[in-house]
């Protein structure tokens, strides 16, 4: 693969979280971004973001529960073996994808990335 790429995953059992993390980490992710996540049908049902935030609001102030909101996990990666092996290890941790409320799963190119720190080898 000459080029990079994206992987996000959506994940809406925030307790499925370590275990997916730990599963990319072992197929060979230098690095992932993890953020809190909710989505339309959510925050059309009242359980997003909150309306009375504190003076002094953390990220976790903004939702009413934060083990019930999901999480948005993304990497870029420049191996397609790594690509083909995130994708298997999230449906290993997330399960069924095409189950509703499990999660989501998108791979994007990536037209420019710059301050990527790989990682060194033992």
């Amino acid at each position: 693969m000459s080029y990079q790429v994206v992987v996000v995953a959506i994940v809406y059992d925030p307790l499925k979280l370590d275990n997916l993390l730990a599963a990319w980490e072992d197929v060979g992710v230098s690095g992932v971004t993890v953020l809190y996540s909710t989505g339309m049908g959510r925050l059309r049902s009242g359980k997003g973001l909150r309306d009375d935030i504190p003076l002094l609001p953390s990220l976790e102030d903004f939702y009413p529960d934060p083990e019930a909101i999901g999480r948005t996990v993304f990497s870029v990666c420049d191996d397609e073996s790594v690509v083909k092996a995130l994708i298997e290890a999230t449906r290993q941790v997330l399960g069924d994808l095409s189950t509703p409320q499990t999660g989501l799963l998108v791979v994007l190119p990536a037209i420019y990335v710059e301050g990527i720190i790989k990682k060194r080898q033992p």
